[in-house]
């Protein structure tokens, strides 16, 4: 009986030039949570929006103190057995474009090249006159100086690296400005209401026409920004699989869709075993 690995093993067999684009899902085994349920519904609220970042200054205080205290576990998180399997289809000449809606930066962690951030990188803050940018460990502590007063607790990070923090009185935070120009500054990534720059979907759909086939790993593709892709290889005649649990905004594109854990599935399919051997090797190495 064919089994839901040979199935995806057959797909990856049959198509050698796999574009992938990979969401929350791929990891969420490194630490970092998921946005939705497998239903595809929101599991929290939802993030910040940007014109409220940009416009409400007791918005960007109760984001950057959130991050304040999120920042550290999300910065401490390690790649999975996805992002080596993944890494591993790329070594191997069976990837021919790597695209993430994930902001965590775990696949250039996991040895993948070339990666397009589509949602950009939480590791970096940007001012938004001068466009500057920061490493975020430098503005984490940029906060903690403007802050000394602050409690920093070591709290468990959110999808978009922020945390929860019930009952703090956001209003006494400090978010220092740009140190050139004295502008709003926001992380690296595309903030929900924001569009993904149209050079960068430009460069991602160009090299989706080159592809054999669109595999997505760990997304429910309810955004649109990553649904486009399904979209586009579809009207193209592109064969499109997923991996995810639960539901995916494509399902009705599918040639194949494939439900568990992305760690394990793909670490079974690539190395022959489980994410959690690669895992550890992983961490030895990082």
């Amino acid at each position: 009986m064919l089994t839901d690995l040979d199935a995806l093993h057959d797909f990856l067999d049959a198509h050698p030039r796999l574009f992938v684009l990979t969401g929350a899902g791929c990891s969420t085994e490194s630490g970092i949570p998921d946005y939705r349920d497998e239903d595809g519904a929101w599991k929290r609220r939802q993030p910040v929006q940007y014109f409220d970042f940009v416009r409400r200054p007791e918005v960007r205080q109760r984001y950057w103190a959130r991050s304040f205290a999120g920042w550290p576990r999300f910065a401490e998180a390690r790649p999975n057995g996805a992002h080596l399997a993944l890494a591993g289809l790329q070594a191997a000449g069976r990837l021919h474009c790597l695209v993430t809606q994930n902001v965590d930066g775990l696949h250039q962690r996991a040895g993948s090249r070339d990666v397009i951030d589509l949602h950009g990188r939480l590791d970096t803050v940007q001012c938004l006159t001068c466009h500057a940018s920061q490493p975020r460990d430098d503005f984490q502590e940029a906060l903690a100086a403007a802050n000394p007063a602050w409690p920093a607790p070591r709290a468990m990070a959110a999808p978009d690296g922020d945390a929860d923090l019930e009952g703090a009185d956001y209003a006494s935070f400090i978010v220092p400005d740009c140190p050139t120009c004295a502008g709003i500054l926001k992380p690296a990534v595309v903030f929900f209401g924001e569009s993904v720059p149209p050079d960068r979907v430009a460069v991602c759909l160009d090299r989706l026409g080159m592809a054999d086939a669109l595999l997505v790993v760990g997304s429910s593709l309810m955004v649109r920004s990553g649904y486009r892709f399904a979209l586009a290889a579809h009207e193209r005649g592109i064969p499109v699989a997923a991996l995810n649990r639960g539901r995916t905004r494509a399902d009705d594109l599918l040639a194949l869709k494939v439900e568990g854990n992305c760690a394990d599935i793909l670490g079974k399919l690539v190395f022959g075993h489980t994410e959690e051997t690669e895992t550890k090797r992983c961490v030895q190495r990082t």
